[in-house]
């Protein structure tokens, strides 16, 4: 199992920090460093600052967010990035959510599992250097009736195949993304329910497309905090999980709800969403179980890390990555040496552990 490190959102005034905490897991042989954007700042212009100050770490986009870009757009991003860093970009995608889809980009949040499959095609095609001609129910190149013509991506990738991720929560995208992906970027992810929230669904994508899971990338983000009083880091994560759970999306479009329903907490799911969006943020952060923070973070002693590392590990994931608790937690509760002091103890733990 690798590790990994996710930087979350830049362009809130912990940019330099961001950069730090990059370059010292390279230094220590983290994998991949993943980059977010919402509607913010893009993760492209970030992951080049990155690429540009780093050496062997893998630079990745969780997410690029399809509704913001043409298809074409992302492969030409994609292939610029992978020959600035010298062929380490990783591709992550994924629809996003219909507040941010349809109230920031102006694109309707419709039929968003056949939107991917399009716009992953499309992708793969002009990364392959294909002269593009498409009709589909979402993007037709070129426009039919126009001056436009067929045309192929003038620049060539660093590499052959540059790995594809999709950000994947439910049932049928987990199924889609096995089938159509190199990898699965994952939130909130139980190792003891791993197989049932998520592993036997890309597992029937990845059969669906005559593949097994070798070589197929499992990737869950887990925020890290490290420390004696589990409770107290628990309880530090709770707006974190609160914000997710209670307030990611519409009462009728939370996947993040949805998840905690399927992990076995309908009924507590429920109460922190009419909590939430009823304005009682404190109250929805209360109302979280302590198992379900507990199931879905690492925190502790390098010790207790390193357990839970082995419980992934053994549930089948292939990139463990990490978010030092800045990355959760409201700005200056979290300093640049905690997240430096977590990522070196994921470094122990994963040793201690005899994964690395």
């Amino acid at each position: 199992m690798r590790l990994g490190i996710n930087l979350g959102y830049w362009g809130a005034g912990a940019d330099a920090d961001n950069l730090a905490v990059a370059q010292e897991a390279d230094r220590l042989g983290y994998a991949v460093c993943w980059a977010a954007e919402g509607y913010g700042s893009d993760a492209p212009t970030v992951l080049a600052w990155a690429a540009a100050q780093t050496d062997r770490i893998d630079l990745g986009t969780a997410v690029l967010q399809i509704p913001a870009r043409q298809p074409t757009m992302t492969a030409m991003t994609a292939a610029t990035l992978d020959a600035l860093s010298g062929g380490r970009f990783r591709l992550g995608i994924g629809v996003s959510g219909p507040q941010v889809s349809e109230g920031w980009y102006g694109v309707r949040f419709d039929r968003p599992l056949a939107r991917t499959r399009e716009y992953v095609e499309i992708v793969r095609r002009t990364l392959a250097r294909e002269r593009l001609s498409h009709r589909g129910e979402h993007w037709t190149l070129p426009l039919p009736g126009g001056l436009g013509k067929p045309l192929r991506l003038t620049v060539h990738p660093v590499r052959e195949h540059i790995p594809l991720y999709v950000a994947a929560i439910g049932p049928k995208n987990l199924e889609q993304t096995g089938e159509i992906a190199d990898g699965a970027l994952l939130l909130f992810t139980a190792a003891e329910q791993l197989e049932e929230t998520t592993l036997r669904h890309l597992r029937a994508g990845r059969a669906r497309a005559g593949r097994t899971m070798d070589g197929f990338d499992v990737a869950p983000t887990l925020p890290i905090a490290v420390g004696d009083d589990v409770d107290r880091l628990a309880d530090g994560f709770r707006p974190y999980t609160a914000l997710y759970v209670g307030g990611m999306g519409s009462r009728s479009q939370n996947f993040y709800n949805r998840l905690a329903q399927r992990m076995g907490y309908e009924k507590e799911a429920a109460e922190i969403q009419d909590r939430y969006l009823a304005g009682d943020k404190t109250g929805a952060a209360a109302a979280i179980p302590r198992q379900l923070i507990d199931s879905t973070t690492l925190l502790g002693p390098v010790e207790r890390i390193a357990e839970r590392m082995t419980a992934y590990a053994e549930a089948g994931v292939t990139t463990l990555t990490l978010a030092p608790a800045g990355f959760a937690l409201a700005p200056g509760s979290f300093t640049l040496g905690d997240r430096i002091a977590a990522l070196r103890a994921g470094v122990e733990a994963l040793e201690r552990a005899g994964l690395s």
